[in-house]
Protein backbone atom coordinates (compact mmCIF):
# COMPACT_ATOMS: atom_id res chain seq x y z
CA UNK A 1 0.00 0.00 0.00
CA UNK A 2 1.26 3.47 -0.83
CA UNK A 3 0.28 6.99 0.16
CA UNK A 4 -0.73 7.64 -3.45
CA UNK A 5 -3.22 4.72 -3.45
CA UNK A 6 -4.70 5.83 -0.16
CA UNK A 7 -4.40 9.64 -0.10
CA UNK A 8 -5.21 11.46 3.13
CA UNK A 9 -8.70 12.90 3.07
CA UNK A 10 -9.52 16.25 4.58
CA UNK A 11 -11.69 16.37 7.67
CA UNK A 12 -14.52 17.71 5.49
CA UNK A 13 -14.24 14.74 3.16
CA UNK A 14 -14.50 12.42 6.17
CA UNK A 15 -17.64 14.16 7.37
CA UNK A 16 -20.82 12.07 7.47
CA UNK A 17 -24.26 13.27 8.60
CA UNK A 18 -25.18 12.15 12.08
CA UNK A 19 -21.67 11.38 13.34
CA UNK A 20 -20.79 13.20 16.55
CA UNK A 21 -17.74 13.35 18.79
CA UNK A 22 -19.79 13.99 21.92
CA UNK A 23 -23.34 13.74 23.19
CA UNK A 24 -24.25 16.89 25.09
CA UNK A 25 -27.20 17.08 27.51
CA UNK A 26 -30.17 19.18 26.56
CA UNK A 27 -29.81 22.71 27.93
CA UNK A 28 -32.03 23.26 30.95
CA UNK A 29 -31.43 27.01 31.14
CA UNK A 30 -33.70 29.45 29.33
CA UNK A 31 -33.90 33.20 28.90
CA UNK A 32 -36.18 34.81 31.51
CA UNK A 33 -37.67 37.08 28.85
CA UNK A 34 -38.11 34.97 25.73
CA UNK A 35 -37.89 31.43 27.01
CA UNK A 36 -34.80 30.91 24.85
CA UNK A 37 -31.22 30.50 25.98
CA UNK A 38 -30.08 32.77 23.15
CA UNK A 39 -32.50 35.28 21.59
CA UNK A 40 -33.27 34.67 17.93
CA UNK A 41 -31.64 37.92 16.79
CA UNK A 42 -28.26 36.58 17.94
CA UNK A 43 -28.55 33.13 16.37
CA UNK A 44 -27.29 32.05 12.96
CA UNK A 45 -29.72 31.95 10.08
CA UNK A 46 -28.01 28.74 8.96
CA UNK A 47 -26.02 26.22 11.04
CA UNK A 48 -22.24 26.57 10.95
CA UNK A 49 -20.73 24.48 8.16
CA UNK A 50 -18.66 22.22 10.38
CA UNK A 51 -17.66 18.62 9.65
CA UNK A 52 -19.45 15.78 11.42
CA UNK A 53 -16.76 13.35 12.56
CA UNK A 54 -15.91 11.13 15.50
CA UNK A 55 -13.61 12.09 18.37
CA UNK A 56 -10.67 9.95 17.12
CA UNK A 57 -10.88 11.65 13.72
CA UNK A 58 -10.84 15.08 15.35
CA UNK A 59 -7.76 14.18 17.41
CA UNK A 60 -6.03 12.67 14.37
CA UNK A 61 -6.87 15.72 12.27
CA UNK A 62 -5.25 18.20 14.65
CA UNK A 63 -2.31 15.91 15.38
CA UNK A 64 -1.69 15.46 11.67
CA UNK A 65 -1.95 19.20 11.06
CA UNK A 66 0.50 19.92 13.88
CA UNK A 67 3.06 17.62 12.25
CA UNK A 68 2.84 19.62 9.04
CA UNK A 69 3.99 22.77 10.81
CA UNK A 70 7.55 23.69 11.71
CA UNK A 71 7.96 24.84 15.30
CA UNK A 72 10.64 25.65 17.83
CA UNK A 73 10.05 22.41 19.70
CA UNK A 74 10.98 20.55 16.50
CA UNK A 75 14.05 22.39 15.27
CA UNK A 76 16.20 25.47 14.72
CA UNK A 77 14.31 28.57 13.58
CA UNK A 78 16.88 31.23 12.52
CA UNK A 79 14.31 33.69 11.17
CA UNK A 80 16.14 37.02 11.01
CA UNK A 81 14.57 40.09 12.66
CA UNK A 82 12.02 37.89 14.43
CA UNK A 83 14.04 36.62 17.43
CA UNK A 84 12.63 33.10 17.42
CA UNK A 85 14.18 32.07 20.73
CA UNK A 86 12.86 28.94 22.41
CA UNK A 87 10.26 30.07 24.98
CA UNK A 88 10.87 28.68 28.46
CA UNK A 89 8.33 26.10 29.56
CA UNK A 90 8.09 27.81 32.96
CA UNK A 91 5.67 30.30 31.42
CA UNK A 92 3.14 27.52 30.80
CA UNK A 93 3.15 26.62 34.48
CA UNK A 94 2.78 30.27 35.45
CA UNK A 95 -0.16 30.85 33.10
CA UNK A 96 -1.94 27.70 34.30
CA UNK A 97 -2.34 29.17 37.79
CA UNK A 98 -6.00 29.90 38.52
CA UNK A 99 -5.34 33.56 39.23
CA UNK A 100 -4.12 33.97 35.65
CA UNK A 101 -6.07 31.38 33.68
CA UNK A 102 -9.46 32.08 35.30
CA UNK A 103 -9.20 35.89 35.36
CA UNK A 104 -12.11 37.42 33.43
CA UNK A 105 -11.47 40.59 31.40
CA UNK A 106 -14.53 42.25 32.99
CA UNK A 107 -13.30 41.58 36.52
CA UNK A 108 -13.44 44.78 38.56
CA UNK A 109 -10.09 46.32 39.58
CA UNK A 110 -10.99 45.79 43.24
CA UNK A 111 -11.20 42.04 42.59
CA UNK A 112 -8.08 41.87 40.41
CA UNK A 113 -5.49 43.49 42.63
CA UNK A 114 -2.89 40.79 42.03
CA UNK A 115 -3.19 41.12 38.26
CA UNK A 116 -2.95 44.91 38.38
CA UNK A 117 0.06 44.70 40.70
CA UNK A 118 1.74 42.28 38.29
CA UNK A 119 1.09 44.58 35.31
CA UNK A 120 2.36 47.56 37.28
CA UNK A 121 5.56 45.66 38.06
CA UNK A 122 5.94 44.69 34.40
CA UNK A 123 5.68 48.37 33.50
CA UNK A 124 8.37 49.25 36.05
CA UNK A 125 10.66 46.49 34.79
CA UNK A 126 10.27 47.59 31.16
CA UNK A 127 10.88 51.19 32.20
CA UNK A 128 14.19 50.13 33.73
CA UNK A 129 15.16 48.02 30.72
CA UNK A 130 14.40 50.79 28.22
CA UNK A 131 15.56 53.77 30.27
CA UNK A 132 12.21 55.51 29.77
CA UNK A 133 10.00 56.22 32.81
CA UNK A 134 6.47 55.76 31.46
CA UNK A 135 5.11 52.49 30.07
CA UNK A 136 1.76 51.32 28.66
CA UNK A 137 0.96 47.62 28.13
CA UNK A 138 -2.08 48.07 25.89
CA UNK A 139 -0.72 47.42 22.36
CA UNK A 140 -1.52 43.88 21.24
CA UNK A 141 1.62 43.40 19.11
CA UNK A 142 4.65 45.22 17.76
CA UNK A 143 2.74 46.65 14.80
CA UNK A 144 0.13 48.18 17.10
CA UNK A 145 2.95 49.47 19.30
CA UNK A 146 4.37 51.20 16.24
CA UNK A 147 0.98 52.73 15.46
CA UNK A 148 0.66 53.90 19.06
CA UNK A 149 4.08 55.54 18.80
CA UNK A 150 3.03 57.57 15.75
CA UNK A 151 -0.32 58.48 17.32
CA UNK A 152 1.61 59.77 20.33
CA UNK A 153 3.86 61.71 17.99
CA UNK A 154 0.84 63.29 16.33
CA UNK A 155 -0.67 64.22 19.71
CA UNK A 156 2.63 65.75 20.81
CA UNK A 157 2.88 67.99 17.75
CA UNK A 158 -0.84 68.84 17.70
CA UNK A 159 -0.67 70.06 21.31
CA UNK A 160 1.97 72.55 20.15
CA UNK A 161 -0.07 73.69 17.19
CA UNK A 162 2.48 72.07 14.89
CA UNK A 163 1.15 70.27 11.82
CA UNK A 164 3.74 67.85 10.43
CA UNK A 165 3.14 65.22 7.76
CA UNK A 166 6.41 63.32 7.16
CA UNK A 167 7.98 60.38 8.98
CA UNK A 168 11.54 59.37 8.14
CA UNK A 169 12.81 55.81 8.23
CA UNK A 170 16.13 54.37 6.98
CA UNK A 171 16.49 51.65 4.38
CA UNK A 172 17.43 49.32 7.24
CA UNK A 173 14.15 49.83 9.13
CA UNK A 174 12.07 46.99 10.45
CA UNK A 175 9.75 45.68 7.76
CA UNK A 176 6.45 46.85 9.26
CA UNK A 177 7.48 50.51 9.64
CA UNK A 178 6.39 51.71 6.16
CA UNK A 179 2.90 50.21 6.53
CA UNK A 180 2.52 51.75 9.99
CA UNK A 181 3.53 55.17 8.70
CA UNK A 182 0.89 54.96 5.97
CA UNK A 183 -1.77 53.69 8.39
CA UNK A 184 -1.07 56.62 10.71
CA UNK A 185 -1.68 59.05 7.84
CA UNK A 186 1.92 60.20 7.39
CA UNK A 187 4.08 60.40 4.30
CA UNK A 188 7.05 58.03 4.24
CA UNK A 189 10.47 59.41 3.30
CA UNK A 190 13.38 56.94 3.24
CA UNK A 191 16.93 57.75 4.38
CA UNK A 192 19.80 56.12 2.51
CA UNK A 193 22.39 53.82 4.09
CA UNK A 194 26.10 54.33 3.45
CA UNK A 195 28.68 51.76 2.39
CA UNK A 196 29.37 50.79 6.02
CA UNK A 197 25.73 50.02 6.79
CA UNK A 198 25.12 53.15 8.88
CA UNK A 199 22.52 55.80 8.14
CA UNK A 200 23.75 58.40 5.64
CA UNK A 201 23.98 61.56 7.76
CA UNK A 202 24.13 63.89 4.76
CA UNK A 203 20.89 62.40 3.42
CA UNK A 204 19.34 62.73 6.88
CA UNK A 205 20.30 66.39 7.13
CA UNK A 206 18.88 67.09 3.68
CA UNK A 207 15.51 65.50 4.52
CA UNK A 208 15.10 66.80 8.08
CA UNK A 209 12.76 69.62 7.14
CA UNK A 210 10.26 71.40 9.37
CA UNK A 211 7.60 69.01 8.08
CA UNK A 212 9.21 65.94 9.68
CA UNK A 213 7.24 64.62 12.64
CA UNK A 214 9.39 61.62 13.58
CA UNK A 215 12.33 59.40 12.71
CA UNK A 216 11.56 55.70 13.15
CA UNK A 217 14.80 53.82 13.77
CA UNK A 218 15.63 50.18 14.43
CA UNK A 219 18.89 49.84 16.36
CA UNK A 220 20.57 47.45 15.80
CA UNK A 221 19.23 47.67 12.28
CA UNK A 222 17.89 44.83 10.17
CA UNK A 223 21.42 44.47 8.85
CA UNK A 224 22.37 43.31 12.34
CA UNK A 225 24.56 46.39 12.80
CA UNK A 226 24.57 48.92 15.63
CA UNK A 227 24.06 52.48 14.43
CA UNK A 228 27.37 54.09 15.34
CA UNK A 229 26.18 57.67 14.78
CA UNK A 230 23.21 57.46 17.12
CA UNK A 231 24.30 60.49 19.20
CA UNK A 232 24.54 62.69 16.11
CA UNK A 233 21.23 61.37 14.79
CA UNK A 234 19.51 62.15 18.09
CA UNK A 235 20.83 65.71 18.12
CA UNK A 236 19.80 66.35 14.51
CA UNK A 237 16.28 64.96 15.00
CA UNK A 238 15.61 66.85 18.21
CA UNK A 239 17.03 70.07 16.80
CA UNK A 240 14.50 69.76 13.97
CA UNK A 241 11.67 69.50 16.52
CA UNK A 242 10.83 65.88 15.63
CA UNK A 243 10.42 62.86 17.90
CA UNK A 244 12.82 59.92 17.86
CA UNK A 245 11.09 56.53 17.81
CA UNK A 246 12.81 53.22 18.59
CA UNK A 247 11.53 50.02 17.02
CA UNK A 248 12.21 47.34 19.62
CA UNK A 249 12.28 44.44 17.17
CA UNK A 250 16.00 43.96 17.80
CA UNK A 251 16.13 44.75 21.51
CA UNK A 252 17.36 41.20 22.13
CA UNK A 253 20.86 42.37 21.13
CA UNK A 254 21.18 45.09 23.78
CA UNK A 255 19.11 44.19 26.88
CA UNK A 256 21.06 45.03 30.00
CA UNK A 257 23.89 46.49 27.92
CA UNK A 258 22.50 49.82 26.72
CA UNK A 259 19.10 51.48 26.80
CA UNK A 260 17.10 53.36 24.14
CA UNK A 261 16.21 56.07 26.65
CA UNK A 262 19.90 56.73 27.29
CA UNK A 263 20.40 57.06 23.53
CA UNK A 264 17.82 59.86 23.50
CA UNK A 265 14.77 58.08 22.11
CA UNK A 266 11.37 59.55 23.01
CA UNK A 267 9.21 56.51 22.23
CA UNK A 268 10.01 52.80 22.26
CA UNK A 269 7.87 49.79 21.46
CA UNK A 270 8.86 46.38 22.81
CA UNK A 271 8.03 42.92 21.49
CA UNK A 272 7.29 40.74 24.50
CA UNK A 273 6.87 37.87 22.02
CA UNK A 274 10.48 38.32 20.88
CA UNK A 275 12.92 39.55 23.49
CA UNK A 276 11.02 38.26 26.50
CA UNK A 277 10.54 34.64 25.52
CA UNK A 278 6.86 34.53 24.62
CA UNK A 279 5.27 32.53 21.77
CA UNK A 280 5.86 33.95 18.32
CA UNK A 281 4.42 33.43 14.88
CA UNK A 282 1.04 32.89 13.29
CA UNK A 283 -0.20 36.35 14.20
CA UNK A 284 0.01 35.92 17.94
CA UNK A 285 -0.27 35.80 20.81
CA UNK A 286 1.94 38.81 21.24
CA UNK A 287 2.32 42.12 22.96
CA UNK A 288 3.92 45.43 21.99
CA UNK A 289 4.11 47.72 25.04
CA UNK A 290 5.31 51.27 24.56
CA UNK A 291 7.66 53.26 26.79
CA UNK A 292 8.00 57.04 26.52
CA UNK A 293 9.91 60.01 27.88
CA UNK A 294 8.46 62.66 30.17
CA UNK A 295 7.46 64.97 27.32
CA UNK A 296 5.29 62.26 25.72
CA UNK A 297 3.79 60.79 28.92
CA UNK A 298 0.59 62.87 29.05
CA UNK A 299 -0.56 61.43 25.70
CA UNK A 300 -0.28 57.74 26.65
CA UNK A 301 -3.42 55.63 26.13
CA UNK A 302 -6.12 55.42 28.77
CA UNK A 303 -6.82 53.82 31.15
CA UNK A 304 -3.53 53.72 33.03
CA UNK A 305 -2.47 51.51 35.89
CA UNK A 306 -2.03 53.59 39.04
CA UNK A 307 -0.72 52.69 42.46
CA UNK A 308 -1.71 54.55 45.60
CA UNK A 309 -1.72 54.10 49.37
CA UNK A 310 -5.07 53.68 51.09
CA UNK A 311 -5.36 54.27 54.85
CA UNK A 312 -7.67 51.29 55.22
CA UNK A 313 -6.51 48.84 52.55
CA UNK A 314 -2.84 49.69 52.23
CA UNK A 315 -1.38 49.67 48.70
CA UNK A 316 -4.14 49.70 46.08
CA UNK A 317 -3.95 49.35 42.29
CA UNK A 318 -6.52 50.77 39.90
CA UNK A 319 -7.21 51.77 36.29
CA UNK A 320 -7.46 55.52 35.81
CA UNK A 321 -8.84 57.57 32.91
CA UNK A 322 -7.70 60.85 34.45
CA UNK A 323 -5.51 61.99 31.53
CA UNK A 324 -7.33 64.57 29.36
CA UNK A 325 -4.60 64.71 26.68
CA UNK A 326 -4.55 60.91 26.18
CA UNK A 327 -4.88 59.45 22.69
CA UNK A 328 -7.59 57.19 24.17
CA UNK A 329 -7.94 53.43 24.16
CA UNK A 330 -6.08 51.17 21.77
CA UNK A 331 -8.23 48.13 22.55
CA UNK A 332 -11.26 47.05 24.52
CA UNK A 333 -9.36 45.62 27.49
CA UNK A 334 -6.13 46.57 29.16
CA UNK A 335 -3.52 44.76 27.14
CA UNK A 336 -2.71 41.08 26.52
CA UNK A 337 -2.53 40.09 30.18
CA UNK A 338 -1.35 36.52 29.67
CA UNK A 339 1.68 37.66 27.70
CA UNK A 340 2.51 40.31 30.29
CA UNK A 341 2.28 37.70 33.06
CA UNK A 342 4.58 35.25 31.29
CA UNK A 343 7.00 38.06 30.38
CA UNK A 344 7.10 39.00 34.06
CA UNK A 345 8.03 35.41 34.91
CA UNK A 346 10.77 35.53 32.26
CA UNK A 347 12.20 38.81 33.59
CA UNK A 348 12.15 37.62 37.20
CA UNK A 349 13.67 34.29 36.23
CA UNK A 350 16.64 35.90 34.49
CA UNK A 351 17.02 39.14 36.43
CA UNK A 352 19.09 42.05 35.15
CA UNK A 353 22.28 40.01 34.85
CA UNK A 354 20.44 37.23 33.07
CA UNK A 355 18.92 39.58 30.50
CA UNK A 356 22.36 40.95 29.76
CA UNK A 357 23.72 37.43 29.46
CA UNK A 358 20.93 36.55 27.02
CA UNK A 359 21.84 39.49 24.78
CA UNK A 360 25.56 38.80 24.98
CA UNK A 361 24.99 35.14 24.11
CA UNK A 362 22.73 36.09 21.19
CA UNK A 363 25.46 38.36 19.82
CA UNK A 364 28.11 35.69 20.44
CA UNK A 365 26.05 33.03 18.65
CA UNK A 366 25.55 35.25 15.61
CA UNK A 367 29.24 36.08 15.32
CA UNK A 368 30.22 32.45 15.91
CA UNK A 369 27.86 31.24 13.20
CA UNK A 370 29.18 33.80 10.74
CA UNK A 371 32.76 32.77 11.56
CA UNK A 372 31.85 29.10 11.18
CA UNK A 373 30.32 29.71 7.76
CA UNK A 374 33.48 31.55 6.75
CA UNK A 375 35.68 28.67 7.93
CA UNK A 376 33.64 26.20 5.87
CA UNK A 377 34.07 28.34 2.75
CA UNK A 378 30.36 29.21 2.59
CA UNK A 379 30.99 32.95 2.45
CA UNK A 380 32.81 32.46 -0.86
CA UNK A 381 29.33 31.98 -2.31
CA UNK A 382 27.33 33.76 0.40
CA UNK A 383 29.44 36.73 1.51
CA UNK A 384 28.44 38.99 4.37
CA UNK A 385 26.67 42.05 3.03
CA UNK A 386 28.75 44.31 5.31
CA UNK A 387 32.22 43.49 6.61
CA UNK A 388 31.63 44.43 10.24
CA UNK A 389 31.22 42.64 13.53
CA UNK A 390 27.51 41.93 13.71
CA UNK A 391 25.17 42.12 16.63
CA UNK A 392 22.50 39.41 17.13
CA UNK A 393 21.95 38.73 13.41
CA UNK A 394 23.74 39.14 10.09
CA UNK A 395 22.94 39.39 6.39
CA UNK A 396 24.47 37.32 3.61
CA UNK A 397 24.13 37.97 -0.11
CA UNK A 398 23.44 35.05 -2.44
CA UNK A 399 24.53 36.84 -5.62
CA UNK A 400 27.79 34.84 -6.08
CA UNK A 401 25.89 31.61 -5.32
CA UNK A 402 23.30 32.38 -7.97
CA UNK A 403 25.90 33.31 -10.58
CA UNK A 404 28.37 30.49 -9.94
CA UNK A 405 26.16 27.60 -8.78
CA UNK A 406 22.88 28.44 -10.46
CA UNK A 407 20.74 28.36 -7.32
CA UNK A 408 18.93 31.28 -5.75
CA UNK A 409 18.41 32.30 -2.16
CA UNK A 410 14.92 30.81 -2.41
CA UNK A 411 16.35 27.49 -3.62
CA UNK A 412 18.74 27.35 -0.67
CA UNK A 413 15.93 28.17 1.75
CA UNK A 414 13.71 25.42 0.37
CA UNK A 415 16.53 22.87 0.47
CA UNK A 416 17.23 23.66 4.15
CA UNK A 417 13.78 22.27 4.94
CA UNK A 418 14.99 18.84 3.81
CA UNK A 419 17.75 19.06 6.43
CA UNK A 420 15.28 19.79 9.22
CA UNK A 421 16.00 23.50 9.53
CA UNK A 422 13.57 26.33 9.08
CA UNK A 423 15.04 28.78 6.53
CA UNK A 424 16.26 32.20 7.62
CA UNK A 425 14.51 35.33 6.41
CA UNK A 426 15.09 35.73 2.68
CA UNK A 427 15.02 38.73 0.32
CA UNK A 428 14.98 41.13 3.27
CA UNK A 429 16.31 43.71 3.94
CA UNK A 430 15.54 44.90 0.43
CA UNK A 431 18.77 46.83 -0.05
CA UNK A 432 20.77 43.55 -0.16
CA UNK A 433 20.38 41.53 -3.36
CA UNK A 434 19.51 37.84 -2.76
CA UNK A 435 19.55 38.51 0.98
CA UNK A 436 19.55 35.91 3.77
CA UNK A 437 18.97 37.42 7.22
CA UNK A 438 20.04 34.94 9.92
CA UNK A 439 19.36 35.28 13.65
CA UNK A 440 20.37 32.27 15.77
CA UNK A 441 19.23 33.71 19.18
CA UNK A 442 20.80 32.81 22.52
CA UNK A 443 18.85 29.58 23.11
CA UNK A 444 20.63 27.49 20.47
CA UNK A 445 23.64 25.33 21.29
CA UNK A 446 26.98 25.35 19.53
CA UNK A 447 26.19 21.90 18.15
CA UNK A 448 22.99 23.19 16.53
CA UNK A 449 24.81 26.13 14.97
CA UNK A 450 27.53 23.80 13.66
CA UNK A 451 24.93 21.47 12.14
CA UNK A 452 23.17 24.41 10.46
CA UNK A 453 26.44 25.69 8.99
CA UNK A 454 27.37 22.18 7.82
CA UNK A 455 23.98 21.84 6.12
CA UNK A 456 24.50 25.05 4.13
CA UNK A 457 27.98 23.95 3.12
CA UNK A 458 26.67 20.56 2.00
CA UNK A 459 23.89 22.17 -0.04
CA UNK A 460 26.43 24.35 -1.84
CA UNK A 461 28.64 21.34 -2.59
CA UNK A 462 25.61 19.47 -3.85
CA UNK A 463 24.58 22.40 -6.06
CA UNK A 464 28.02 22.48 -7.64
CA UNK A 465 27.39 18.93 -8.88
CA UNK A 466 23.64 19.13 -9.55
CA UNK A 467 21.78 22.43 -8.99
CA UNK A 468 18.41 20.88 -9.86
CA UNK A 469 18.23 19.23 -6.43
CA UNK A 470 18.00 22.61 -4.71
CA UNK A 471 16.00 24.12 -7.56
CA UNK A 472 13.22 21.57 -7.03
CA UNK A 473 13.40 21.40 -3.22
CA UNK A 474 11.89 20.67 -0.76
CA UNK A 475 11.64 16.91 -1.30
CA UNK A 476 10.71 15.63 2.17
CA UNK A 477 7.97 18.00 3.34
CA UNK A 478 4.23 17.19 3.22
CA UNK A 479 3.81 19.91 0.57
CA UNK A 480 6.36 20.40 -2.19
CA UNK A 481 7.37 23.76 -3.67
CA UNK A 482 4.42 26.01 -4.28
CA UNK A 483 3.75 28.48 -7.05
CA UNK A 484 4.01 31.50 -4.77
CA UNK A 485 2.99 34.04 -7.41
CA UNK A 486 -0.18 32.10 -8.19
CA UNK A 487 -0.86 31.58 -4.49
CA UNK A 488 -0.73 35.35 -3.92
CA UNK A 489 -2.96 36.11 -6.91
CA UNK A 490 -5.48 33.31 -6.38
CA UNK A 491 -5.96 33.27 -2.64
CA UNK A 492 -7.96 30.20 -1.64
CA UNK A 493 -8.18 29.51 2.08
CA UNK A 494 -11.41 27.50 2.23
CA UNK A 495 -12.54 24.17 0.83
CA UNK A 496 -15.85 23.80 -0.96
CA UNK A 497 -17.95 20.90 0.31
Amino acid sequence: MTADRFPTKTIFEKSRPGIRAAALPVADVSSPTSGELLPARYRRAQPARLPSVSEPEIVRHYTRMSKRNFDLDSGFYPLGSCTMKHPPKLRERVLSLDGHAALHPLQSPAQAQGALELMWKVERALAEITGLPHVCLQPAAGAQGELAGLLLTRAYHTARGDRRSVVLTPQTAHGTNPATITMAGYELVTIAVNADGDMDLDDLRAKLTGDVACLMLTNPSTLGLFERNIDTIRDLVHAAGATLYYDGANLNAIMGICRPGDMGFDIVHLNLHKSFGQPHGGGGPGAGPIAVSDRIAEYLPNPRIVRRDDDRRGTVYDLSDDAPASIGRLRGFHGPYAIAASAYAYIRLLGGAGLRDASETAVLNANYLLARLTTLGVTEYLPAAYDRTCMHEFVLSGVPMRRRLGISTLDLAKRLLDYGFHPPTIYFPLLVDEALLIEPTETETKETLDAFADAIAEILQEAAADPTIAQTAPHTTPVRRLDEVRAARELTVTQRW
